[in-house]
């Protein structure tokens, strides 16, 4: 009976643990905290998250490219100031048009059947490519094949 309670007690103590390493990963990011075109949580989609920021500084956060691709097509016309994507290892927003990309490998992406990375340190993006798979890209390259998927309607 001490054995079963002393490993419940175990149990709850892990299960609490790696609640609070979730709840640190996945911090609270920049609002807004939904993607406007799709709805999906941002916090949650944290290393595929974006934010592009308008000539008027007004900002639209998406999940993914492929959200800012339906983004830049309902919004024709509107001047980009800058485009930011979450760095895959520090889910810090960096420029996503110096970012290191990689596309495709093992690892799923987000509102893609071709994922797309973005990473701050090439060195990342190969390690990343050594465990997954994929390629290294620039931005224009996976901007231009995001172009051509499927844009889903929101």
């Amino acid at each position: 009976m001490k054995k079963t309670i002393q490993t419940m007690f175990i149990c709850v103590l892990l299960t609490l643990a790696l609640g609070v390493a979730f709840a640190t990963a996945a911090g609270p990011v920049e609002a807004p905290p939904a993607c406007k075109h799709c709805k999906m949580d941002r916090t949650m989609f944290n290393s595929s998250r974006m934010l592009v920021t308008y000539t008027d500084d007004s900002t639209v956060g998406t999940c993914s490219l492929n959200c800012v691709i339906t983004e830049n097509n309902k919004v024709k016309g509107e001047k980009i100031k800058s485009i930011q994507v979450a760095d895959y290892i520090s889910k810090e927003l960096i420029d996503a048009k110096t970012a290191t990309w990689v596309v495709g490998g093992s690892k799923r992406g987000v509102m893609t059947g071709v994922a797309k990375w973005a990473f701050t340190d090439k060195k990342d993006a190969e390690a990343f490519i050594k465990q997954y798979g994929g390629k290294l890209a620039t931005y224009k390259e996976v901007y231009e094949m995001a172009k051509k998927e499927p844009q889903h309607t929101h």
